[in-house]
Parts: structure tokens; C-alpha cells; sequence
């Protein structure tokens, strides 16, 4: 029989990782990410991945595992959770799974629909139109097939979009309609969970005094070295926050402050895109607010 599991998710900077390292410590639990960025082994400082001290003091999973030429998916990292979660069962051994990544934990405990293979055409026509698609060109292509769709995804959000006019475009279903059917569930719906909802003047202070952090331990080097791959501007990792502002500081054509102003902004806007997908996806966990060490304190595992 499994141990007890514990979900934590929040927005980017909002002390997720400090939490699950607590818990792990106290009830010997693995700390199992939830988050597509820090997937990436290219992503060490800039997907702000727990640092060595924090792995010596609690095994960690599913960090840093993937190359940026890959393009990550939900179903790939159920896939990997699996595994997690058949080691934690041979060795009886509770989990602590921690994220941003608010469609992995829905997925863990809903399961996750399966839509048929994409033909390699359909999906390689939407990804070359991607990469020269005009701001707002795809919003608007997927608008017109698929309003509903369109209506939850960002007019900048390329990846996402791309996918649901691949889907729509291969089977004549919106995904949606996919997604809608049930899937496995790998969890129990009543397994322990929890989001952490900060203030919001409180965490716009920890995202700007966290990129600098990123920027002093070498995220200028990092986003060079990423960038000198010349992957595939639309890959998950290329998009990552940071990897193209500081590239264009190596190369010249920003300044460091520039950069770092961009990044922060864009950080915070994503947060708050997390924010309004915990609300609507993820509405029946408990809230609790980071800054209030006792509301902390008391979410433990049984």
C-alpha cells in the first residue's frame, strides 16, 4: 500500500520548494517536481531547480532529467511519475510533489485524455507557421475554428496554440473535447493537496530579488550557452523566462538592466497566469498564504 502523498503548487517564487524540502525531511518523503521548466538539464539556474544542499537533505525526482531539444510533455511526464511512483512503493516511502505546473497535477489526479497521433504533415505545417506566424496570427487562426479554445489560451502563448490547432486540424475535434474525456487518474482525488496563494505586492518583491539572484549565479552564462545551441525557438526551454533577455545581453544588443526589468515583468505576468489557472482548475484546494509561517506550519502530512 502507498504512503501518503502531498501536493504542493503556487506561482513561481512563492516558497514551494523551501516547503516540500521541510516535509520531505520530516516524513523521510521523496520531492518529486512538478514543473516544465525545471525538467530541463539546461535550466539549472534559470527554472530555479533546488540547489545541492537541498538534494542532500531529501532525494529529489524529475529534475533536470530532459535535454532542451525536447520537447516535454504532460504525457511524458506522467510517464516518468510512474516510475516515482513505483519506487516510492517498493520502498515504502511517502512523496512530496511540488510545482507550478498546474496541468501535471490535474492530470495526476484526473488522469489525461488520449488524443490519437498527430501525422508527422498536420503537425510539422502548424510548427513551421509557428516560428513565422505574426504576433496575434495564430490566436486569431484558432479563433476562427475554435472559439472556446481561443478563449483560454493567450494570444503569446505559441506552444499551446500550436497544439490545439494541430488537434482540431487532425481529428476535427477541439481539444477541448479531448480533454474533457476521462482519463487514469495515478492519485487519489483526496490525496493531501494544498496552493499557495501570496499577496500579491509580497511575491512581485521575491520574483525581482529572485531573478537578480539567478543573474549573480551565472544565468547570463546559462542563457548564452542555451542560445549557442541554436535549438528550436518554439522548444519549451528556448521560451523559458530569462533565455532570451540575457542572451541579448551577451551578445550586445540589451543591456543588463533592460533584461533584467523585461524578465521581472514577464515573471510576474506569468504568476499571475498561474494564479487564474490554481483558481479555475484547481478551485477545491486549500489556499494558504506563504508569508503566514503558522498557515505553513499547520499543512503537514498526516
Amino acid at each position: 500500500m502507498r504512503k501518503q502523498a502531498l501536493l504542493i503548487a503556487g506561482p513561481t517564487a512563492s516558497g514551494k520548494s523551501a516547503l516540500a524540502l521541510k516535509q520531505a525531511e520530516a516524513h523521510d518523503a521523496l520531492v518529486v517536481n512538478a514543473d516544465s521548466m525545471q525538467v530541463y538539464r539546461d535550466l539549472d539556474v534559470l527554472s530555479a531547480r533546488p540547489p545541492a544542499e537541498d538534494l542532500v537533505r531529501a532525494p529529489h525526482r524529475l529534475y533536470g532529467h530532459v535535454d532542451a531539444a525536447r520537447n516535454y510533455s504532460v504525457a511524458a511526464w506522467l510517464d516518468d511519475i510512474r516510475q516515482v511512483l513505483q519506487e516510492a512503493d517498493e520502498h515504502n516511502r511517502a512523496l512530496v510533489i511540488v510545482g507550478g505546473t498546474g496541468l501535471y497535477f490535474r492530470a495526476l489526479l484526473g488522469g489525461l485524455s488520449t488524443v490519437p497521433e498527430i501525422p508527422a504533415e498536420i503537425r510539422n505545417r502548424w510548427r513551421d507557421m509557428a516560428g513565422d506566424a505574426e504576433p496575434g496570427e495564430l490566436h486569431e487562426a484558432l479563433r476562427s475554428r475554435d472559439p472556446e479554445m481561443a478563449h483560454r489560451l493567450e494570444p503569446g502563448d505559441t506552444q499551446r496554440l500550436t497544439r490545439a490547432l494541430e488537434v482540431i486540424d487532425a481529428t476535427g475535434r477541439s481539444l477541448l473535447s479531448w480533454q474533457r474525456e476521462p482519463g487514469r487518474a495515478l492519485l487519489p482525488a483526496d490525496t493531501p493537496k494544498v496552493v499557495l496563494a501570496p499577496p500579491r505586492p509580497w511575491l512581485h518583491a521575491r520574483i525581482a530579488e529572485r531573478f537578480r539572484q539567478m543573474v549573480t549565479a551565472g544565468g547570463i552564462e546559462e542563457a548564452t550557452a542555451l542560445a549557442s545551441r541554436t535549438l528550436d525557438p518554439t522548444l519549451p526551454a528556448m521560451k523559458a523566462i530569462g533565455v532570451r533577455e540575457l542572451a541579448e545581453v551577451a551578445s550586445g544588443s540589451s543591456t543588463l538592466d533592460e533584461a533584467i526589468e523585461a524578465s521581472i515583468v514577464a515573471t510576474r505576468r506569468y504568476a499571475k497566469r498561474q494564479e487564474t489557472f490554481f483558481r479555475g482548475q484547481l478551485g477545491d484546494w486549500p489556499r494558504i498564504d506563504p508569508s503566514d509561517r503558522v498557515a505553513v506550519a499547520g499543512k503537514i502530512l498526516p
